[in-house]
């Protein structure tokens, strides 16, 4: 696996590598002393998988301390661009943000420390999208904040709007009233 970091400390987009043949492939997604050897030390506790439609925006989601999720996320069918938002007071980055395109063809991942608000924009149908996550889901702690903030600038390839959002990401908090509890 290749270990790329972001200008965003923390957090790294990773290459597996991909062994092909006639048959198909087969790729490492998780290595526990390879994240560790990278700085990704967290535990990770639940998996999730979603499916959505082309258009979809699903995000800014956080959740406070001390139930605060990092996400190591992928493509499974399809493409999207995924984004982090940095959250953690006193960060030298705190409210900038890194996006990467994730799909099924380039099997990258992207990992998203605690502390960040997570999102993604579906660039395909059917898309199938996996989180791997450090904590539990907790739902008294769930937060969201505003997709389009213009104070963060998020250049979101599918501008003005996406075609599904939910009405709680819709109406999320701007950055300046956002609740946020994490320290860097």
């Amino acid at each position: 696996m290749n270990f790329i970091k972001t200008p965003i400390p923390g957090m790294l987009e990773i290459e597996p590598r991909v062994f092909s043949d006639p048959r198909g492939f087969f790729m490492e997604t998780y290595n526990e002393a390879l994240f560790h050897e990278n700085g990704i030390k967290e535990e990770f506790r639940q998996d999730n998988l979603s499916l959505s439609r082309k258009g979809t925006l699903r995000g800014l989601h956080y959740q406070l301390d001390p139930h605060a999720q990092g996400k190591l996320v992928r493509v499974f069918h399809g493409e999207v661009f995924d984004v982090g938002v940095d959250l953690r007071k006193n960060s030298p980055t705190f409210g900038k943000w890194h996006g990467a395109t994730l799909t099924a063809e380039n099997k990258k991942a992207l990992f998203i420390p605690p502390g960040f608000a997570h999102g993604f924009i579906a660039l395909t149908d059917d898309v199938q999208f996996s989180y791997k996550c450090t904590n539990l889901y907790a739902p008294g702690t769930d937060r969201d904040l505003r997709w389009n903030d213009p104070t963060i600038g998020i250049e979101w390839p599918m501008q003005p709007d996406p075609k599904l959002l939910s009405d709680k990401d819709a109406n999320a908090p701007l950055l300046a009233d956002a609740e946020y509890n994490f320290e860097y």
